[in-house]
């Protein structure tokens, strides 16, 4: 057990509140089962299998029958908090929930804090850390690459790469503590060389984790999607369309989108968070100038830019201009040729010089827009994630890694530097100490409060 509970039994609604065609109560602690059959007319539940599911009616204690329930037993260990738990199947009035809940809290449960299900879990060892978190990111994920992201780690995966690398870490930690114990001896347990090359094969595997992290990021939260472009270009439009609804402001007039409008939008599994932004021009109003100002922060932190121009009206050396303002922006971008439908001819011949980068759209028709939306998921790679890598997505798991790598590095360099085994294990020891801390070998109860607080109650 990696901390103590209390070892009450705890109670909550399961599902989300309001009206539904049903509800599910969990309830989890020593008496769990007890509670929920003093209350229970039916089979007599403290007698029944685990696993089971049992017919019956709830009722208060003069007999008033409060809902006809379908209650799921579970013995510990063998249930997600690895305690006596139950499941209570409801029909969906939030009345029925709330006659129900003090009805199991008279009868001897407390009502359970945001997390304290999974937490309890966590405690008696049915998850670590990592996949306790996972287990929030998979009720939140709303994309099938988010979804198999916070799956593969819930089940695991990241886990068990973080263990192994801790094992062997602690393997030669141990060897070079022992050392110490004979240090009158001159004995060296732990050969150099080879620590070195295993601080190296780990450092190459942490690399990699943390390099996953920008791709993981989005994964769980969305590519972060500018649509740019100069007043009248058909951004609102491009907007829309992608989107499939009238969501942004369309007129002919220059400058009518003065603020941001962001929607979401599913490509490929993935989900991108598109913006639209006031249009990059010079203008002497300063609301308008501030909106483009805007704009152009939002450029610089978004993974991808489509830049949007008016195919009918732009020239070569305006549009030459504005993709040299791009690439100093350092960020992923497609050149957008807009108003297609407005051409007779196509594209003058000089606009092929961006043919690598260019599209040609009509975004009021709809011509290309499914072709824009496979160039965005190819662009930042998403379409090559594979379903089952491992993959950095929590913050966290980041920043213990990054202090894991920093650790690493002293370890090499007291070696170079002939340093005794004393501050070598030190150093060994402190890597040790930031990789637990993302699978909850190492913990305080200030971090596991900020983590569970942030679950929904009930879970």
């Amino acid at each position: 057990m990696h901390n103590t509970l209390e070892l009450d039994t705890i109670v909550a609604l399961a599902t989300v509140p309001g009206q539904s065609a049903i509800h599910v109560i969990r309830l989890s602690g020593p008496d769990a089962i007890k509670i929920v059959n003093k209350v229970f007319k039916g089979k007599n539940l403290e007698k029944q299998e685990g696993h089971t599911a049992h017919f019956g009616t709830i009722r208060e204690e003069d007999g008033t029958i409060v809902d006809e329930v379908l209650a799921t037993i579970f013995y510990g260990p063998k249930s997600y908090t690895g305690e006596n738990t139950v499941e209570v199947s409801c029909h969906g009035s939030q009345f029925i929930v709330d006659q129900l809940l003090q009805l199991f809290m008279k009868t001897g449960a407390r009502y359970a804090k945001a997390g304290e299900f999974t937490q309890r879990a966590f405690a008696n060892g049915k998850l670590d850390l990592a996949q306790a978190e996972a287990v929030a990111d998979l009720i939140a994920a709303d994309s099938h690459a988010s979804r198999d992201a916070a799956m593969q780690q819930m089940r695991g995966g990241f886990s068990k790469d973080i263990k192994a690398l801790r094992e062997k870490l602690i393997h030669f930690a141990s060897m070079i503590e022992l050392e110490l114990d004979f240090s009158e001896e001159d004995v060296e347990f732990a050969s150099r060389d080879e620590l070195v090359d295993l601080i190296n094969e780990l450092k190459r595997v942490i690399k990699a984790l943390i390099d996953s992290f920008s791709m993981g990021n989005v994964l769980k939260n969305g590519v972060p999607t500018v649509i740019a472009g100069k007043p009248n270009a058909g951004k609102s439009t491009l907007l829309n369309a992608l989107l499939n609804e009238e969501k942004a402001i369309v007129s002919d007039v220059a400058g009518t989108t003065r603020d941001f409008i962001e929607d979401e939008i599913n490509i490929g599994g993935v989900t991108f968070r598109f913006v639209d932004t006031a249009g990059l021009r010079e203008t002497e109003d300063r609301v308008e100038a501030i909106g483009v100002q805007r704009s152009y922060e939002k450029m610089k932190k978004a993974s991808l830019i489509m830049y949007m121009f008016d195919a009918a009206t732009s020239t070569f050396e305006d549009v030459q201009a504005e993709v040299e303002a791009l690439e100093q922006l350092g960020v992923p971008n497609i050149l957008v040729a807009n108003k297609l439908d407005q051409l007779e001819g196509g594209l003058a011949p000089e606009f092929k010089e961006f043919s690598e980068h260019l599209l040609e759209i009509s975004a009021d028709k709809g011509t290309g827009v499914e072709e824009l939306k496979e160039r965005a998921l190819h662009l930042v790679n998403l379409d090559k994630v594979q379903s089952g890598n491992t993959m950095v997505t929590n913050a966290r798991h980041y920043q213990s890694l990054r202090e894991t790598m920093k650790a690493l590095d002293d370890v090499i360099n007291g070696v170079e530097m002939g340093m005794t085994g004393d501050f070598l294990a030190l150093d060994i020891r402190t890597s040790l100490h930031h990789l637990g801390e993302i699978t909850g070998e190492v913990t305080t109860d200030d971090l596991l409060e900020n983590i569970f607080s942030k679950f929904c109650i009930g879970k």
